[in-house]
């Protein structure tokens, strides 16, 4: 199961790495977003500070959302995702593999931009850590959440309008536990833990579902 595994997700990093636009694009996007902001905000650095974890984590999201909806559609339109439905491998374990290839171009480059993100929005260092920390354990739902919503809608003529009707309400808890573990001081690792268990659930339950659509969706 593990040469499975690192198979696909070998053929992943290469296809992602031949083209390199399409995980580009949302990282560009996000860098935007976080320089125009505090031009439109103006010279309020109490004020920037306050918004910046919200903001950071908004954008994310939204970056995550931008560079999913092709995951699976590729593979749907030229037969390799039939293959790998078919394939003598689980079909949890390639979806797994899918995803990991997905965050390791989109959400670790987020996590390692994030202490450069706190500087942009004038954040002192003490936040990074924690900005850092929950951006590394709220990244990987976000990859496993849009994939799922990239499953259910992979062969859908609307497919990618549906995409973020679907997914974005699933989000939302990833994101208030992500904001209130790097504002709440007192309470912020109970927030930490949460995320946590989170993610654990996520890892566990959410490839399942995800083969799941996927079967659908090459039976249809």
């Amino acid at each position: 199961m593990a040469a499975v595994f690192i198979n696909v997700l070998n053929r992943e990093l290469r296809i992602a790495a031949r083209s390199p636009g399409e995980w580009l694009q949302p990282l560009c996007f996000l860098l935007i977003v976080m320089t125009l902001f505090p031009l439109g905000i103006g010279p309020s650095p109490g004020l920037l500070a306050t918004l910046a974890p919200a903001l950071i984590w908004i954008t994310a999201l939204m970056a995550v959302l931008l560079s999913v909806d092709r995951l699976f559609r590729d593979d749907f339109e030229d037969g390799t995702l039939e293959q790998l439905v078919l394939s003598s491998g689980p079909v949890w374990l390639n979806s797994l593999a899918k995803v990991c290839a997905h965050w390791l171009f989109t959400g670790l480059p987020i996590v390692c931009l994030s202490p450069f993100l706190c500087i942009m929005m004038n954040l002192s260092s003490q936040w990074m850590p924690k900005i850092a920390l929950s951006l590394l354990l709220g990244t990987p739902i976000l990859s496993l959440l849009a994939a799922l919503g990239g499953a259910l809608t992979v062969g859908l003529r609307q497919g990618s309008a549906l995409l973020p009707v679907i997914i974005m309400p699933l989000m939302i808890p990833v994101l208030i536990l992500a904001t209130q573990a790097i504002a709440s001081p007192a309470s912020g690792d109970a927030y930490f833990l949460w995320l946590g268990a989170l993610l654990s659930f996520s890892l566990t339950f959410l490839p399942l579902a995800i083969a799941a659509s996927l079967k659908v969706a090459v039976s249809r």
